[in-house]
């Protein structure tokens, strides 16, 4: 496996792990950047499967992604998340948040959140007067007194509140563009942007493929 490359093609980005670091690119750069590369991927982007099924060194083993206790419509960069440990919580905060349990190496299920990108747009349509950014120095110590520390308290708690409601003492795992920031508000929280390719290294080296 010297030199494979790995890809999730998520809903926005191509995120390449070359075994060290993991490049979030977009479509088009991804692939001019990578197309004579040998790699192995796994995909949500279905609108991409025509255009990048030519790509002879490229190979994909969404297929062979397997959670035992997984549900018929799962997504397979879930999967291969929660491949990556055999017990923990799993969230991954991207343009939505998932949130799934593993217990000894069986899926026990999850729930999905709105990302906190999909959470401010929602206080946008309500009035121009909501229209805020997230408060990045939020506290959770005291209840706020401004609006926009207000909107950011009341996505952040809720969010909060319902991953420790499931919690129940397991390892949380957390990865996606805002993984890091929600990490902050557990204790004893693991951040790591590789927790889905480290999943696909497990199916890959188990199945001996690419």
């Amino acid at each position: 496996m010297k030199d494979l490359l790995l890809a999730d093609i998520g809903n926005t980005y191509f995120h390449i792990y070359d075994g060290q670091k993991v490049a979030h690119l977009s479509y088009d750069d991804a692939i001019t950047k990578y197309a004579k590369s040998p790699l192995c991927y796994i995909s949500v982007k279905h609108q991409l499967s025509a255009k990048i099924a030519g790509m002879k060194n490229w190979k994909d083993i969404s297929s062979l992604i397997k959670l035992e206790g997984e549900y018929e419509t799962m997504g397979v960069d879930r999967k291969a998340l929660c491949l990556s440990h055999e017990n923990g919580v799993f969230i991954d905060a991207g343009s939505a948040i998932t949130v799934d349990v593993v217990q000894n190496s069986l899926y026990s299920g999850g729930f999905i959140l709105p990302g906190i990108r999909a959470y401010l747009e929602s206080y946008r349509r309500i009035s121009s007067a909501l229209d805020i950014s997230l408060d990045q120095a939020l506290s959770l110590e005291n209840l706020p007194k401004t609006t926009k520390e207000q909107i950011s308290y009341g996505i952040i708690a809720s969010i909060k509140a319902l991953i420790q409601m499931h919690r129940d003492e397991k390892q949380l795992y957390f990865t996606g563009g805002d993984g890091k920031f929600l990490s902050t508000f557990f204790d004893d929280a693991i951040y790591d942007e590789t927790l889905v390719f480290r999943g696909m290294l497990k199916v890959i080296k188990d199945k001996k493929i690419c």
